[in-house]
């Protein structure tokens, strides 16, 4: 994760959810998407997954503890379904 302690508080959530698209993997997207069930008309439609597994994101939570609650709503605002995840695993370590 590298030495980016410094600089967290400058970070925006869109520069985590980029960060998020090229850390996912594909493959393990689409079948999470199957399987919560994201098609239209399903209980899950609109939910967008990357492919991060949930250490991954506990990980990425721990490097982001620092994040301005204005940055961290907007991550639980976010379409992308592990972005609203790491919000709320920042919220739960404060």
């Amino acid at each position: 994760m590298g030495k980016i302690a410094g600089s967290i508080t400058a970070l925006r959530a869109s520069d985590i959810c980029n960060r998020l698209r090229a850390l996912g993997d594909r493959r393990r997207a689409l079948a999470v998407q199957r399987f919560f069930k994201t098609a239209p008309g399903e209980y899950g439609e609109g939910d967008v997954f990357v492919g991060l597994r949930v250490p991954e994101i506990r990980k990425l939570a721990k490097t982001y503890h620092a994040l301005p609650l204005s940055e961290i709503t907007q991550l639980l605002k976010s379409s992308i379904h592990e972005a609203r995840l790491l919000a709320l695993l920042i919220l739960v370590r404060a």
